[in-house]
């Protein structure tokens, strides 16, 4: 009998299932994105699994090239990740295209009903949900506060990533018609590159922009010290997503906590390694939207922040 019961943890261990591997695809590059990454981690653990212990994670970057996207989503689909991570929109459609039976966390600036991810947001129906932020509802808005900020310019660019079309064009189009209303001429730019973006911060100059609007893209976080950097140094100012932006010396971000949207993510995919089925998982969608200014970088551009604006904001670096 006492071999018996000495025999029987060793069983038992023999019968446990294979720790569960989720598959995190992303459009950008993991160094600027690690912040985001604990955040994932985070909202794993608060479900009970932990990196390294009781779950394995798979990640595959793109490292800013939408185009491989695809190749990366199929690589984690034969190696049969138990759910696919994928917080941001190309990696999203990338993921979908690839399975119908993986579940699929997604978080997006989008609405997924028009980008024919679910089929509704209480009731997404397939093998994906997500969370949605208001990040490219709310484009506009950031175009009025750069204009408050500094109301005599009258050209004022928007930098987009041609290589995510659906989100350039949305974007384009909404702020052509914000502009069009306070009476602003919008030139639209693009980069998808490094090279780009330098290139681009000559040309704004030659246009005499005075101001510009950074779009809502995972490439842009990625590249978020070099962009408030050039800002800076072009006397451009310029608005984007991130409060990451402003703290690193840009001088205006308005829109969600990344930080927060990508903890969510990881609580949705701790929830369906417990047996939830995404298709029952409503979408959830993010409604603070925070404004930081950079008071120091508004000094040394020679611009006086309206008290008015100030007094909105959530919060002031100085």
């Amino acid at each position: 009998m006492a071999t018996t019961a000495a025999a029987l943890p060793l069983a038992a261990r023999a019968q446990q299932q294979p720790m569960p591997v989720i598959g995190f695809l992303h459009s950008a590059s993991p160094g600027p994105h690690a912040d985001l990454v604990r955040a994932f981690r985070q909202g794993l653990n608060e479900t009970g699994y932990v990196e390294g212990k009781n779950v394995a994670i798979e990640y595959r970057w793109a490292e800013g090239q939408n185009d491989r996207l695809p190749a990366l989503a199929a690589d984690l689909v034969r190696r049969q990740v138990n759910v696919i991570a994928a917080p941001s929109r190309t990696a999203a459609l990338a993921a979908k295209a690839a399975t119908k039976t993986i579940p699929i966390v997604f978080e997006l600036g989008d609405n997924p009903v028009e980008l024919g991810l679910v089929n509704s947001l209480n009731r997404p129906g397939g093998n994906l949900t997500g969370v949605t932020s208001l990040n490219t509802e709310i484009g506009p808005k950031r175009l009025e506060l750069l204009h408050e900020l500094v109301p005599t310019a009258s050209i004022i660019a928007l930098l987009v990533n041609p290589t995510n079309p659906g989100l350039a064009e949305n974007l384009s189009r909404d702020l052509e018609a914000a502009a069009r209303n306070l009476g602003l001429q919008l030139h639209v730019v693009h980069a998808s590159t490094d090279r780009d973006i330098d290139t681009i911060f000559a040309t704004l100059v030659q246009r005499r922009a005075g101001g510009l609007v950074i779009g809502n893209d995972a490439f842009f976080v990625n590249q978020i010290a070099q962009l408030a950097a050039l800002t800076v140094r072009h006397a451009l100012p310029t608005i984007f997503q991130t409060h990451e932006f402003a703290a690193a010396g840009g001088l205006i971000s308005y829109g969600t906590n990344l930080k927060d949207l990508f903890r969510q993510v990881g609580v949705y995919t701790g929830r369906i390694l417990k047996g939830e089925r995404p298709a029952d998982m409503p979408v959830q969608q993010a409604t603070k939207v925070e404004l930081i200014i950079n008071l120091k970088t508004a000094k040394a551009l020679g611009l006086t922040v309206p008290l008015s604006l100030l007094g909105r904001a959530n919060e002031v670096i100085e």
